[in-house]
């Protein structure tokens, strides 16, 4: 995207230079230098750095889409900043290499911090990222949070007194954990506290984040080098627009996976042979159900799981420990 925008540039001053040689009037070069300001127009705020948190098993798209996003603004260098260096592993399995750590970024202009689960959770008591994040936001133009994100960042305090949103699971922990009744938007705006919805809406928040920077004409020119115009195929995305028998379904199998952390007196005394659930492929700090298979003791994240790999056993990988 910043080669469109560095290779249109020289067009239109090339343009512009031809139309001087060739004597044409002053309006006409205007005209060339004003479609230049409104294609790369003066930015509310520079942006120099832009950090997207990673720790093991945070969400795909919580990071992958706000650094694609955000790569766009022109003269920012983006980065991921791990909370160790070397792989890391997201909840799907996938590896990104991570060559920068928290304990060696000192400054950011943009801090964005994508959700997970169980291990997002976990974060929230992490209180060394904890403390680096209040030392980040301290100079920060822009602190960010993506999904449940938003209970990293609840958790360091910053958040208190702000307008806030997060997955939709994730809005009862918000407000119990954390005292914050999360807005029911894709994202919200509360000073430089960017929040986003669940997982997909941190693209939105992210082209609302450039919206603000370089203002609507740069931010359709992004939109358009995405082609970022959502057409699903079905209604559905929201607690409020989607069956409500699956709703409750998914929000079991959530809390079921949360249940050992939330409410650690109820870890069973079972031990479990597999590392994560061999369905949904989520890492189990705890588990909902169980099922003995070839002398193993296999769990789950919930009766939903289990009942999809007791059906057939054998299309599932196993990941034991």
């Amino acid at each position: 995207m910043k080669k469109i925008f560095f290779a249109a540039s020289l067009i239109l001053m090339v343009a512009a230079c031809k139309d001087k040689s060739n004597g044409t009037a002053t309006a006409t070069t205007k005209s060339h230098e004003q479609q230049m300001a409104d294609m790369i127009p003066e930015p509310k705020v520079q942006i120099k750095t832009v950090g997207i948190l990673l720790y093991d098993n945070y969400a795909v798209l919580d990071a992958m889409g706000p650094y694609h996003v955000l790569s766009e603004l022109m003269g920012a260098k983006v980065f991921f900043v791990g909370r160790h260096k070397g792989l890391i592993t997201t909840g799907d399995g996938m590896k990104v290499q991570c060559d920068t750590s928290i304990n060696e970024v000192k400054q950011l202009d943009i801090l964005v911090i994508p959700g997970g689960l169980n291990e997002t959770y976990m974060a929230t008591k992490d209180t060394a990222l904890l403390n680096w994040i209040k030392a980040i936001d301290m100079h920060s133009k822009y602190t960010t949070s993506v999904c449940t994100g938003a209970w990293i960042l609840a958790a360091t305090g910053l958040l208190k007194g702000h307008e806030a949103t997060t997955h939709w699971f994730g809005k009862q922990i918000l407000k119990d954990q954390f005292g914050i009744t999360a807005e029911d938007k894709r994202y919200v705006q509360s000073g430089k506290y960017w929040t986003s919805a669940g997982v997909s809406a941190g693209i939105d928040m992210s082209l609302g984040l450039i919206n603000d920077i370089m203002g609507k004409k740069y931010t359709q020119t992004v939109m358009l080098d995405l082609e970022y115009d959502p057409r699903p195929p079905v209604k559905g995305g929201s607690e409020h627009n989607t069956d409500k028998a699956i709703v409750e379904s998914v929000r079991t199998m959530y809390n079921s996976a949360l249940a050992p952390l939330v409410h650690p007196e109820s870890i069973s005394k079972i031990k479990i042979d597999n590392a994560k659930d061999p369905v949904c492929g989520m890492a189990l700090t705890g588990f909902a159900d169980t099922v003995h298979y070839q002398g193993k003791i296999i769990g789950f994240c919930s009766a939903r799981c289990k009942n999809g790999f007791v059906k057939n056993p054998t299309a599932y990988e196993m990941h034991t420990h």
